[in-house]
């Protein structure tokens, strides 16, 4: 088939990747991971210019969302349900645990990268609140 009509692409590694930029958005794949165990999870991020929608395609993942703007305030865990979608509004405070059997297609604006995306490193309590995922 002529390549111009169609993109294929796939991700076998761990982590996440961009696969597809196109315009203004970009499709990626964010697969399990060491460094996002919930032990090992030290900071919070968000997008600054982009809402960020989540889709679990295959095993578990739960979202850690804050709702503070400067500071964390509380963070809440949100178990994702398969093929549902979550949009993790702009500004919002936010990381993610995956088992390791975990797919989770991301859907988010091209030029989200870390001059736009600030992070916040969490304190002993707010480590605690997160430690406790059940999958």
């Amino acid at each position: 088939m002529d390549k111009r009509l169609i993109e294929i692409k796939e991700y076998q590694g761990d982590g996440y990747k961009p696969l597809i930029d196109f315009e203004t958005w970009r499709v990626a794949v964010l697969k399990y991971c060491d460094e996002l165990l919930p032990a090992k999870i030290s900071k919070l991020q968000k997008h600054e210019e982009s809402d960020e929608v989540f889709v679990l395609l295959q095993g578990s993942c739960t979202l850690f969302i804050a709702d503070g703007k400067e500071d964390l305030g509380t963070i809440y865990q949100q178990h994702m349900e398969l093929l549902k979608l979550y949009n993790i509004k702009k500004s919002t405070w936010h990381s993610h645990t995956l088992s390791k059997d975990a797919v989770v297609l991301i859907v988010e604006n091209v030029n989200t990268c870390l001059i736009n995306s600030p992070e916040i490193v969490l304190n002993e309590i707010e480590k605690k609140m997160i430690t406790h995922v059940n999958y």
